[in-house]
């Protein structure tokens, strides 16, 4: 684990058809999601999954721990990351409420950085992303 973060997340979000039927993946710390979200564009679901993924790191480390643990968010989406970096504007009307949403969910750490990484080191938020759109994966409630 990189010593500069308490915790590593790996996210993927990804739909059939774009828009079509979609999912999250989360790889929060040794635990894995999936989820379906019904139907979406790829780019929705990417962001979905990041904010699913932060709730949850909330929910696993506690709110008092939450506000001291720093936290590395990694996502093979390229548009996701630089738009949350502020290296890309958003121009997309959908993707406001969701940046907004990550960005107050941001406030319950003590730092929150967004990594790009090639898509082969996100392996398994992938695979949770397809486990969830062949229905191997209940809803997980948050």
């Amino acid at each position: 684990m990189n010593r500069d973060f308490e915790l590593i997340i790996y996210t993927d979000g990804g739909a059939r058809g774009n828009p079509g039927p979609a999912a999250i993946g989360a790889v929060v710390g040794d635990k894995q999601y999936g989820e379906a979200i019904g139907k979406a564009t790829n780019n929705i679901a990417e962001y979905k999954a990041v904010i699913f993924a932060l709730k949850k790191a909330k929910q696993l480390v506690g709110k008092e721990k939450s506000a001291k643990t720093k936290v590395e968010v990694r996502s093979d989406s390229e548009l996701l990351v630089n738009q949350l970096n502020g290296d890309y504007k958003i121009k997309e009307e959908d993707f406001f409420p969701l940046f907004i949403e990550i960005w107050n969910l941001k406030q319950d750490f003590a730092a929150v950085v967004f990594k790009h990484i090639p898509r082969e080191e996100n392996r398994l938020a992938d695979k949770m992303v397809n486990q969830a759109l062949d229905g191997a994966n209940p809803p997980t409630l948050i």
